[in-house]
């Protein structure tokens, strides 16, 4: 990357940042290409040097957090749904340290990006990644140990909504709490008495 490039991307990297905060204040039909501009310090030609509208800032900032998002889980896609379709029953089990120490880190190292992508699911595309979660690992998994779609349907409610209420007040906490401690919770109310529970 040269020097005008790496410019051009930094540039974009602050416009990122900027609609981020702002999303974390209000709602995207109220934030304007000005706010933007000021927030990343930055002037309007800048702006529509990088993009047409807002939209594109948008497309780009979710693309982005998605890329930084997988970049935490250090494992290959297909080896990943290969392990479900052939481990034991036993290890199908994903509410592990193995799986919870990346995305624990993730949002303790991205706050903010995680509030507003619960914040404003609709446009971060989080029902999207949800419906693919669901599809690729939740569904097979049950499909493996005999649970139906619709009662399969109630349990990922269950443990999503559970586990997503314990990251709140972790975030409120400012994350203070050690990540193996907040792991050890999560694994505790998922699975009192499974393996890997300490007491």
């Amino acid at each position: 990357m040269n020097k005008s490039e790496s410019k051009y991307y930094n540039t974009s990297l602050l416009m990122n940042q900027a609609l981020i905060e702002l999303l974390n204040k209000k709602d995207f039909e109220f934030i304007t290409v000005k706010e933007i501009c000021k927030k990343a310090g930055v002037n309007r030609s800048t702006f529509y040097l990088h993009y047409e509208t807002l939209q594109d800032l948008l497309e780009e900032c979710v693309e982005n957090s998605n890329k930084k998002f997988i970049e935490y889980f250090n494992k290959n896609p297909k080896q990943f749904f290969e392990k479900i379709k052939n481990c034991s029953n036993e290890d199908l089990i994903l509410i592990t340290p193995e799986y919870l120490s990346p995305y624990l880190t993730y949002i303790k190292e991205n706050k903010v990006i995680h509030q507003v992508a619960v914040k404003h699911a609709h446009i971060m595309n989080s029902v999207e990644k949800f419906n693919a979660l669901n599809k690729h690992v939740f569904m097979p998994i049950f499909n493996r140990l005999g649970i139906d779609e619709k009662t399969g349907h109630y349990m990922i409610a269950y443990y999503l909504h559970g586990i997503t209420a314990i990251i709140n007040e972790w975030i409120k906490n400012d994350c203070k709490d050690e990540i193996e401690y907040i792991e050890k919770i999560i694994i505790k109310c998922v699975r009192p008495f499974g393996k890997g529970h300490e007491d």
